[in-house]
Parts: C-alpha cells; sequence; structure tokens
C-alpha cells in the first residue's frame, strides 16, 4: 500500500535478534524510542530490541501485528494492531506513532485507515487506541468520562483521534521514583502498613520465574489483574490464565534479558496469596526500572496491603540494584488509592496515556 513516497508494509517479526530479518525490527524499536522520548521529554520508557521482541513473539495469548511506514526506504512511523486470543473478545487495540518530522503528512492517517480495515473485517470490529501524550498545562481540556484526569486539545495525539472520530476513555498517569528512596522513609512506611495488616498478611518475595508452590495462585491474581483494575469504558475480556500460560510469561521475560522482583501478601490464615506487584529490571542496571503489576483482592483491601507490597519491592530492589536510577509506573486517574500510595513514596507524573474508543 502507497500513499505518494510512503509506503506501508507488515513487518515479519524475527526469531531473535540475531536473525538476518531483526535489522527491520530494531530500526522499529529505535523509531519508537525516538517518538516517545520526544513525547516524553525523557528517554525513561526506552526499550532495547531485545526487551521487546519477546512481546510480539508471544501470539498465543496477546496477538499482535506489527507495520511500519517507510519514506525513502527509513522507516518514520509505525503502527500496532492487537486483540485478546480470549473466546468472545470484539475490541482490538490500534497504536500509530509518527517521527515527529514527518508528522503533517498523511503518514499516521495512512497507518491507521491500514489497522482500521483489517480490524473491521476481522472478528473483533469494536476499534479501541493507546497514545502517549504529553502533560496538559494550556489549551481547552478533553475529559474522560471517568471525570478523573484531562488531555490537552492542543495534543497532537489528541487532535489526530478526535479528527478520527475516537473519544477519550480514560486517563492513565506516568509516573517516575527517583532512586534511591530515603530508607528511613521506606522502614516507616513498611512498619505502619504492617500494622495495619496485622498478623494475618505476611511478605513473600521471589526473584525470576514463579515458583511451582506459587503458580495457583498467581493464575489467579493474573486473572483478576485483567478485571479488577480501572479499565473505564474500554472494552476488555476477561483474561485467561493457567500453568502453561505462566510458563510462556515467564520465559518471555527471561528472552527478554529483564529480570523480575516480584513480592505478594500471604493471607497467613488460608496461605493463599492476596496481592502482589512486580519490578521489571533491566539488565543494563543504570536504566530505569518498571513497576508493572499491582493488585490487591477486593476481599482483602483496606488493610494497606497495596503500600506494603509496594515498599517492600523497593526494599528488595535497594539490596538487588543500589545503582538503578530510577522506577516508571502507569496508573489509571481515578485509580486515587493507588496513586495516594504512589505519591506517599515519591513518585511524581512525567506524562499521560489516553485510553480512546472509536465512535459508531
Amino acid at each position: 500500500m502507497s500513499t505518494d513516497t510512503v509506503t506501508i508494509e507488515e513487518l515479519a517479526i524475527p526469531a531473535s535478534v540475531d536473525a538476518p530479518e531483526a535489522a527491520a525490527f530494531a530500526q522499529m524499536v529505535d523509531v519508537r524510542n525516538a517518538i516517545e522520548t520526544h513525547l516524553m521529554g525523557t528517554d525513561a520508557l526506552n526499550y532495547t530490541a531485545r526487551e521487546l521482541l519477546p512481546v510480539y513473539q508471544v501470539q498465543d495469548d496477546e496477538p499482535i501485528r506489527l507495520f511500519v511506514a517507510r519514506v525513502d526506504g527509513r522507516i518514520v512511523a509505525r503502527g500496532i494492531l492487537s486483540w485478546q486470543a480470549e473466546e468472545g473478545a470484539s475490541a482490538s487495540w490500534a497504536e500509530v506513532e509518527v517521527l515527529p518530522e514527518y508528522r503533517r503528512r498523511g503518514i499516521g492517517t495512512a497507518l491507521l485507515d491500514h489497522l482500521t480495515a483489517i480490524a473491521l473485517a476481522s472478528d473483533r470490529p469494536s476499534l479501541q487506541a493507546d497514545a502517549i501524550h504529553t502533560r496538559p498545562s494550556t489549551g481547552r481540556r478533553i475529559e474522560p468520562p471517568t471525570g478523573f484526569g484531562w488531555l490537552s486539545a492542543d495534543d497532537p495525539g489528541v487532535r489526530f483521534l478526535l479528527g478520527r472520530g475516537y473519544r477519550l476513555e480514560q486517563v492513565g498517569r506516568i509516573s517516575a521514583l527517583p532512586l534511591p528512596v530515603d530508607p528511613a522513609l521506606l522502614v516507616r512506611q513498611r512498619a505502619a502498613a504492617q500494622a495495619a495488616a496485622g498478623d494475618d498478611y505476611r511478605v513473600v518475595a521471589w526473584t525470576g520465574p514463579t515458583p511451582a508452590d506459587r503458580v495457583g495462585d498467581l493464575t489467579m491474581l493474573k486473572t483478576r489483574m485483567s478485571t479488577d483494575a480501572p479499565s473505564a469504558g474500554i472494552d476488555y475480556a476477561e483474561e485467561r490464565w493457567d500453568a502453561d500460560r505462566v510458563a510462556r510469561w515467564d520465559r518471555q521475560l527471561a528472552d527478554s534479558g529483564r529480570e523480575r522482583l516480584t513480592v505478594a501478601a500471604e493471607h497467613v490464615p488460608t496461605g493463599r496469596l492476596a496481592g502482589y506487584n512486580e519490578l521489571y529490571l533491566p539488565a543494563d542496571r543504570r536504566r530505569p526500572v518498571t513497576q508493572e503489576d499491582t493488585l490487591v483482592l477486593s476481599e482483602h483491601r483496606g488493610r494497606r496491603l497495596g503500600m506494603l507490597l509496594k515498599v517492600a519491592n523497593l526494599q528488595q530492589l535497594a539490596e538487588v540494584s543500589p545503582s538503578s536510577p530510577m522506577v516508571t509506573t502507569f496508573n489509571a486517574e481515578e485509580n486515587r488509592h493507588m496513586l495516594d500510595v504512589n505519591e506517599a513514596v515519591g513518585f511524581a507524573p512525567i506524562g499521560y496515556e489516553g485510553a480512546w474508543k472509536l465512535t459508531p
């Protein structure tokens, strides 16, 4: 497919970063990093090709197709179409990113039109989009139905999606925590959180793959993460997690070269896990750490377990990787409780993510 001098093509997912066809994938990752660094004003969300490749390779659980736009052979934009593998899931997700110097040439529109045509022809015609946005400061406020957070109508991504019939459903906050955190603060917060939790809860931790005796609980927690996390008006089906999927997820982590630190809260009377928190460490410990899932099951909330989990994992991180400079994380703006926990240990906003839905 071509528009003027723009060529859009689907990018093959290489078997490894060392395969001959991996060169184009690596170029795509460089383009991704350049775009998001420009948007955020920081490279805190950058990844290497090795770290991202396993995300695209695990097609059984999270199918994904990758497209690029080229101008004179150079990759200048990327488009991602993904969906859930679960039966009954009806939504597709589209993501389009264009290098700043190539915007306003119809490249983003051509990519989004291409993704839209594929989605509408599938059995997942409900189209949704995620997009990174600059921190809002001026301009007309675009607010989601949740009533939490806002984006600026002056933001290029906001203008692009509104102009193509999308409606903002949710605003996510991207936060960063500079490291190290004052150890005394973490000790105080952990002691207060443990006192609130009481003797019925204890912290357990592991590094890397999921221990065999925790796989059963983790399948339940991961399933609940897909339904309990705030999703506003976004269509999202319950994820199916079993032992095989946990094993694939653990292999994906190993293939990425990253290390996962997990802290969980065990409900002592039952021996079952009531919540968990994850930190992902890059191989280069001078780069930022990403905080992924944090979940406390609804039946165990109100006992400050969220604070207990986050602080305990930050203490573990300080021991394992004292050279790590920062932790980044994403949270829905309406998830005020978790934002309160983050802010109490020093997280501050560095950017925002919009969750959008194409209106009929």
